[in-house]
């Protein structure tokens, strides 16, 4: 059916559990962005699986949430690749209800967050040693905003100015 097609084909990692926690969905991103087959995943106990130690009791809470009728939005955790990867995932956890309204599980909807992770870290580690540069530096380096506020001192100026 046409919700099935969506969720499958979607560009978004999805998976879904009954309520013992078994995975009753795997969509193709997730195969592809987790490296399991939709046969390797289907049945298996999402949290005990595919979930790191570290991170098991949280996104247990999340999935148990959800289960109760209380959803999540934006939760982050990480999850390993087959061959051990690390994925940073954005999750929406949804509860999953039946034709008369009872739960019968949870439909998570991921996004795969570890690219914009990286580059994060990246710009940090950067932005970090700039900041130990100019305050080594051997030279006075100060900055100043538009009103003329100083914003910015480093050691060298303060020595030669006798201003902290």
């Amino acid at each position: 059916d046409d919700l099935t097609r969506l969720i499958d084909t979607a560009n978004a990692p999805i998976f879904g559990i009954d309520t013992a926690g078994k995975v009753t969905e795997w969509n193709a991103k997730a195969s592809s962005l987790l490296e399991y087959s939709k046969s390797e995943a289907m049945g298996q106990h999402l949290v005990q699986r595919f979930i790191t130690e570290e991170f098991k009791a949280s996104v247990d809470e999340v999935l148990a949430s959800a289960l109760i009728g209380k959803e999540t939005a934006n939760f982050e955790f990480p999850m390993f690749t087959k061959f051990g990867d690390r994925r940073d995932i954005l999750l929406n956890a949804t509860t999953r209800r039946g034709p008369t309204g009872e739960v019968t599980g949870v439909i998570g909807v991921g996004q795969d967050i570890t690219q914009i992770r990286e580059i994060t870290k990246e710009q940090e580690r950067v932005a970090d040693d700039l900041s130990r540069l100019i305050e080594s530096a051997n030279a006075p380096i100060f900055g100043v905003d538009l009103n003329g506020m100083v914003t910015e001192w480093n050691q060298k100026a303060a020595e030669i100015s006798g201003y902290t």
